[in-house]
């Protein structure tokens, strides 16, 4: 097999330990994704391997820079990301640039890390309404408050709502200890973690404060008009269809709603069909709503995840026979 040497030089020195990673961590990252071998010398790069995967590795390394000069932090996480997308290039996805979905949030810019991240994205502003369905760790949740938060910032919207069923494994709230927030605080955690992750924590308190941010259950949802908002409904696999069809018609006047879950995941009694399986075959075809689908091949969390979800795919499809 023929091999192709490529050299990259970078022009500011200040720059490289976050691009190379601790102990050059990030490129032996790329070298294990890629197959390819990188040396660092300086400020330049040797990367040794075969032709097509030596130029991948140079498209990576060199948009990575460019996130770097741009003023925006590289992890591991985004060194992930970009091998990726790359890789939905070569699966025939077409060239995918990252930066043309970024999300400009108060704390950080929040890039795409797979293709079906950048389609949920692009759906999202395409539409007033879109289901984001598939497993744990795909984004699908954290990338929808970005949107919202990104909106608040714009001025777009006056307020963001985000909801969830509080059914979780059987708990129901009347059981919990303390007040009505010490009960929901618990379900709405997550997406507490995605605010402070894109907000400075004492504008996340003033906005919750002046009603500009507002978390809340499901059923606090009903007999509203949800207006200039952008209203997220996380887990939504645990609806009934009744509680679903609620919250989709409380849709108001320049407001968007995005709609996640898992549908692997629902902890409803045995019987009680998911409110989120029923909406989307309901609502196939209409016009002004879309249903972006992931897999595990778009888990962002450890790459160990994708392979339990996989795994726990392959055995269920088994006990099933």
């Amino acid at each position: 097999m023929s091999t192709k040497t490529l050299q990259l030089e970078f022009d500011d020195n200040q720059l490289l330990p976050q691009l190379f990673g601790s102990h050059n961590a990030h490129l032996a990252r790329i070298e294990q994704k890629l197959d390819v071998i990188l040396n660092s010398r300086g400020n330049a790069v040797t990367i040794s391997g075969s032709p097509e995967l030596a130029e991948s590795a140079k498209t990576v390394l060199t948009g990575l820079y460019a996130r770097l000069k741009d003023g925006f932090d590289v992890d591991a996480d985004e060194v992930d990301g970009a091998i990726r997308l790359l890789s939905a290039e070569a699966d025939g996805n077409g060239a995918i640039d990252p930066q043309a979905y970024a999300v400009q949030t108060r704390r950080r810019q929040i890039l795409p890390r797979s293709a079906q991240q950048a389609v949920y994205l692009e759906a999202i502003d395409q539409n007033d309404l879109v289901f984001g369905i598939g497993p744990a760790g795909t984004g699908k949740t954290y990338l929808a408050v970005a949107k919202a938060v990104e909106s608040l910032v714009k001025g777009e919207i006056d307020r963001i709502i985000l909801s969830r069923p509080a059914v979780e494994a059987g708990e129901q709230l009347g059981f919990l200890p303390g007040d009505m927030r010490e009960k929901v605080d618990p379900y709405l955690r997550p997406l507490y973690d995605a605010l402070h992750d894109m907000l400075p924590a004492n504008q996340v308190a003033k906005n919750l404060e002046n009603g500009q941010i507002e978390i809340a259950p499901l059923a606090f949802m009903r007999g509203r008009t949800l207006g200039d908002a952008f209203v997220i409904l996380d887990e939504a696999q645990n609806t009934t269809p009744v509680q679903m069809k609620m919250f989709l018609t409380r849709l108001g006047g320049n407001a968007r709603m995005v709609v996640t879950g898992d549908l692997s995941q629902i902890d409803l009694p045995a019987g009680v069909e998911s409110g989120l399986r029923d909406a989307t075959r309901r609502l196939q075809g209409v016009k002004g709503l879309d249903v972006i689908e992931f897999s595990e091949e778009d888990v962002v969390r450890h790459p160990l995840v994708a392979r339990i979800i996989s795994a726990y795919n392959r055995t269920d499809s088994e006990f099933k026979r």
